[in-house]
């Protein structure tokens, strides 16, 4: 028996709401949902469509996450707390265990979270996912990509090229240890944690989707600045360093995308405010452009990274 749509979200999406902000969920128009007073709303969305950020013998379970994931990440980047998303999913055909381990892997990090799944829509069509994602953060707060100021010294957290590494990785690249790079591009962490801990303390912020070259160059954009990266600094895991030994790719972890790491800037006043785990890889100057030091040398780097109509 052929699941109607309705019965397909009451089975597969519709749960209790875990947050209070959350007044009326999934089964009307519209969900209702309270800010609290001295908050605003944090709202982002991010689509994923197959063949273009997944491959197509992609694990569900790793779809779901991935998919709340990237939103999760961008409220992280404004140090906003996660509370709902809704959810608009356009799938060719109702394939029970396929929703089932997609759901899997979509709550696995929800409830992980205490996020709440609100509504949405279901229609047919080309496998094509959205997530509309919304979170609290005090009025005033928020991190944009326009405070950076000259002088701030500019953090990454993590590792930066994982899941760069990973993406070659299924397209062919062998590595020895693979499970990592693979663990990063498949199911990528948003730091939810580390982005409500600097909110207080950094100017600017970003979370890494595009590139490390890319994202930050968006705030030096927004604030009108230019930065300075030392190359050297960059965090990398040791298997992507072995992948830039092995193939003198030394580009790759400043234009691959899907890290969702977080690029802050800081004031050097406040460095000792930081309680996260994260590096310092270069300084916020007046001159705008980005140049890189590397090996010695200063060099203007053309600042590109993914682009879906390049």
């Amino acid at each position: 028996m052929v699941l109607t749509e309705f019965n397909l979200i009451k089975r597969f999406f519709t749960r209790p709401a875990k947050q209070g902000s959350t007044q009326l969920s999934v089964g009307d128009d519209c969900a209702l949902l309270v800010v609290p007073e001295g908050f605003e709303l944090a709202i982002t969305a991010d689509t994923m469509v197959e063949g273009v950020h997944f491959f197509v013998d992609v694990d569900p379970v790793h779809l779901g996450y991935k998919l709340l994931a990237v939103n999760l990440s961008d409220l992280a980047s404004m140090g906003a707390e996660p509370v709902s998303v809704t959810l608009a999913l356009t799938m060719p055909k109702v394939d029970e265990l396929w929703l089932e381990r997609f759901a899997q892997g979509l709550f696995s990090l929800a409830d992980k979270y205490a996020v709440d799944l609100i509504g949405g829509d279901t229609t047919s069509g080309s496998l094509t996912l959205t997530i509309q994602a919304m979170g609290l953060v005090p009025k005033q707060q928020a991190l944009l990509r326009s405070a950076a100021k000259v002088g701030d010294l500019i953090y990454v957290t993590g590792c930066i090229g994982d899941a760069g590494l990973g993406l070659k990785i299924k397209q062919g690249y062998v590595c020895a240890d693979d499970l990592q790079a693979l663990r990063r591009f498949n199911m990528p962490e948003p730091r939810v944690a580390e982005g409500l801990a600097i909110r207080s303390v950094a100017n600017a912020c970003v979370d890494i989707s595009d590139g490390l070259a890319a994202d930050l160059g968006h705030i030096l954009e927004k604030s009108g600045v230019g930065a300075s990266l030392d190359y050297q600094d960059i965090p990398v895991s040791s298997a992507v360093f072995e992948y830039i030994s092995a193939t003198h790719d030394w580009r790759m972890p400043l234009i691959a995308g899907d890290d969702y790491e977080l690029c802050f800037t800081i004031a050097p006043e406040n460095i000792g405010k930081i309680n996260i785990d994260c590096t310092c890889i270069g300084i916020i100057e007046q001159e705008q452009g980005l140049r890189l030091v590397r090996e010695g040398r200063v060099s203007d780097f053309v600042i590109g990274g993914f682009e879906h109509f390049s």
